[in-house]
Parts: structure tokens; sequence; C-alpha cells
């Protein structure tokens, strides 16, 4: 039977499963590396000691660490969607470190904070690329102090957690295995439909 395999799409086929296989394999080891960094960033999350921000050096190092910040000169930035929480007031400090002040579920809420120490927990801004735009990009987000408690009489911002970060990677690696399964049944279906037809 083997000689009346038509090779070149046997050939294309074979390749793609191939490939299949190994995009399932690759995120399964995207997914180990996934977890150990949700551990560390657990970890940081647990640490009571303060940084300061902005931080030096690789700031995923310090995301969910607690952190102070002197903003002595704030300006305001557009006001982003928290969601269900309303608007988030974010603003841009004379060192050029980020500050999300709180938020308030009135759009109309005009905060007023002249600066000042601050202590709150590093997380990340606002990223408003698409997906298409964000593929291959390896620039990290920039980092942002969330202030907590928050400021300038504005309601708690939600509390930077690890753990609402998704580790769905085994998903996706099962995914590319069945993708790769369903090819060779359909391949399989087809050459016995043209096996047997002669």
């Amino acid at each position: 039977m083997l000689n009346r395999l038509p090779l070149i799409p046997t050939l294309v086929v074979l390749a793609a499963v191939a490939l299949m296989v190994r995009l399932g394999f690759w995120q399964i080891d995207r997914m180990h590396e996934k977890d150990a960094l949700l551990e560390r960033y657990r970890a940081a999350s647990a640490m009571s000691a303060e940084v300061s921000f902005p931080v030096g050096g690789s700031a995923d190092s310090a995301l969910f660490r607690r952190a102070t910040l002197e903003c002595r000169t704030p300006v305001a930035l557009p006001i982003e969607g928290a969601g269900q929480a309303g608007n988030r007031f974010i603003v841009r400090c004379e060192n050029g470190a980020l500050l999300q002040l709180g938020t308030a579920l009135d759009p109309a809420t005009k905060p007023i904070w002249q600066g000042g120490i601050v202590t709150g927990i590093v997380s990340t801004a606002p990223d408003h690329r698409s997906w298409v735009q964000s593929m291959g990009d390896k620039q990290p987000a920039e980092p942002m102090l969330i202030a907590d408690p928050p400021l300038a009489g504005l309601q708690a911002n939600a509390r930077p957690d690890p753990n609402d970060i998704p580790n769905n990677h085994w998903s996706y690696a099962i995914q590319w295995f069945l993708f790769a399964l369903t090819a060779l049944v359909i391949y399989g279906l087809a050459l016995r439909g043209r096996i047997g037809g002669k």
C-alpha cells in the first residue's frame, strides 16, 4: 500500500502534522515558563519591604511589589476606563513614572492632587495595542504604580493580583495536538477513498 501513497501530498501533510506537534510541545514549555513567572510574582506580592519606584533595571522583577514614589509635579493623562469600577485616573510624574491615583464611577469626577510621596503596588500601564500590533513585540509593558491607599478622594483601585494572570498554554497545546490528529484522520479518510475507488 505504501507504494500507492501520493508522495508530495503525503510529505506535505506529514510536515504540517510535525509542525503542529512541535507547536504543541512549545506551548507546554511556555506553560512551565509561565508557572515559574507566576510563582515569582506571588513571592513578590508577599514581600513586606518596599522598593523605590520607578525601579532600576528590569521593571518585571518588581511587579506586584509594594513601592514608594515621590511625585512632585503630576500631569494628568486622559481618563482610562476600568470596567465596572468606572474610570481610573492616571498621572505622569516629573521623573517619567506613571501613577494611578484611584478610580471613580462618576465620569465627571475631577480629582485634584498636587503631588507628594505615594505608596502602592507595582503593576503595568494600560496597553492600547491590538493583538496584531503586539505579535512578536518584545517591548515590555510600561510599569505603573497603583496607589494604595488611593489618592485625591478617589475610590480604591483593584489590587493587582498575580492570580488574575491566566496560564492557558496547556489548552493551546491540546489544540495543536488535536489539529495534528484531525489532519491525519482527514488525510487517512481521503486516502482510503482514493485507494478504495481504484
